[in-house]
């Protein structure tokens, strides 16, 4: 008691109250249900990632099947950005600490920042942020006009930051991260148009991994904390903010003192199918940093002016999404993002030259497959596909070798029955190529 061991030793009690026992059994279902859902304990089952000790803390290591799940996300939202025109760039790891003395992450971001690297007269910082090499990058591409506006960088960055050991937890919470941020450098006449843009991209993004139902919080800067002093331009970003929201109907509440130290954030919470609530997409507007860096453009008038910056991040990181989508879907990963799309069971040794020419016909088709060869039984081997959360298990035997035939099943365990290899492949590819959550 009270920190001395010469006073008696105290026990914590922990307790829940509910208004009815249907509340308390539902809240008694869902802890049980995270747990067997910990994105940390079926990433080792289903053999996603790893963490080592030989590696350090916070920094995961993704196995063939983990970063197939990794490539397939970055490319959904890559190919989806260039259709809403963005471009994407490549901005490297490290940059001068004096880069961000002038942006303003030195004074208000250093305690995220990893120690310094000095080399010579010159100390460089791994990235925590990418924006000031944006704005950068926007300045040395030499002057810009009115007309180029919006301008839109996009990049699969990988960011460093310096978590406390004890705050890092699987993979919503690591120190090496890889963000899909967006900026872009828009007039001010630009902001709602350009909000609109990004808030589609989100809502498309989040419909397709069933996650819609979210809320929206207005973060603004609080009365106190770590916040650049500029209260016109603070004044000016946050009442565009708040008109962009409303234009487009969206409802919000308000949270002082979540802000970013450069401007207020639109913070998409997504709920899982647990009910739990995870901070994912976000869109912010930004009048102060584009002015430390130098960033102008020529209005149509011939005047100087510097542009506002949009942040814009969809899943936040690649690393907190798959950990978010591992528990969401409990593993069972939709068809398009399963690392194993097909698993093939020959029935006896004798079925696996045919295993192995169905296995070509798919993989010539553009799916993921594997064959099961081993000399186990048929449903020992069925049973083990369906703990891997594998999308489509066939069957084959004597019968569907003579027909060019499979007989399908699905890992929820229904039998969709023999059908014709090319009948199997249409469905298959429909249901991937959709995008679908269901499998048939």
């Amino acid at each position: 008691w009270r920190g001395s061991e010469k006073n008696p030793m105290l026990t914590r009690i922990y307790g829940t109250v509910w208004e009815s026992k249907k509340e308390l059994d539902d809240y008694l279902w869902r802890l049980e249900e995270a747990k067997k859902r910990d994105h940390r304990k079926l990433g080792r089952e289903l053999g996603l990632f790893f963490f080592s000790d030989d590696i350090g803390p916070g920094l995961p290591l993704f196995t063939p099947k983990g970063e197939i799940v990794r490539y397939l996300m970055e490319k959904y939202v890559r190919d989806l950005q260039t259709r809403y025109g963005y471009q994407h760039v490549w901005t490297g790891h490290m940059v001068k600490e004096d880069l961000y003395r002038k942006s303003g992450h030195y004074d208000n971001y250093q305690d995220a920042m990893f120690p310094p690297m000095v080399d010579e007269d010159m100390v460089l910082r791994l990235k925590p942020m990418n924006c000031p090499s944006h704005m950068t990058l926007f300045k040395e591409m030499g002057k810009h006009s009115y007309r180029e506006l919006p301008l839109r960088f996009a990049e699969f960055a990988t960011l460093y930051r310096y978590e406390k050991r004890g705050e890092l937890s699987g993979l919503t919470r690591v120190r090496a991260l890889t963000q899909d941020d967006c900026h872009v450098f828009c007039t001010e006449e630009q902001i709602e148009s350009e909000f609109t843009l990004a808030l589609n991209l989100v809502r498309e993004v989040l419909g397709t991994y069933d996650m819609k139902d979210y809320k929206v919080r207005l973060s603004l800067r609080g009365s106190t904390g770590k916040y650049v002093q500029d209260d016109e331009k603070w004044d000016k970003a946050t009442a565009a903010l708040k008109s962009a929201l409303d234009t487009n109907k969206v409802e919000y509440f308000v949270a002082e003192g979540e802000a970013a130290f450069y401007g207020p954030k639109a913070d998409f919470i997504a709920r899982d199918v647990l009910g739990r609530e995870w901070q994912l997409s976000t869109i912010q507007v930004d009048f102060i940093q584009p002015a430390r860096l130098g960033c102008e453009y020529v209005a149509e008038d011939g005047s100087t002016r510097t542009p506002v910056l949009i942040h814009r991040a969809v899943t936040g990181s690649t690393e907190r999404f798959l950990g978010v989508l591992i528990e969401h879907f409990a593993g069972a990963f939709p068809a398009w993002l399963a690392p194993v799309q097909v698993m093939l069971v020959p029935i006896a040794d004798r079925h696996v030259a045919y295993a192995r020419q169905v296995e070509q016909h798919l993989k010539d088709e553009g799916l993921r497959v594997e064959i099961d060869s081993r000399s186990d039984r048929m449903n020992a081997k069925i049973r083990d596909a369906t703990m891997q959360k594998i999308p489509y298990i066939l069957v084959m035997g004597d019968k569907e070798a003579e027909a060019n035939a499979v007989a399908v099943r699905l890992r929820n365990g229904e039998d969709l029955k023999a059908m014709p290899l090319d009948q199997f492949i249409t469905m298959a590819r429909r249901v991937v190529d959709s995008k679908s959550l269901e499998l048939k």
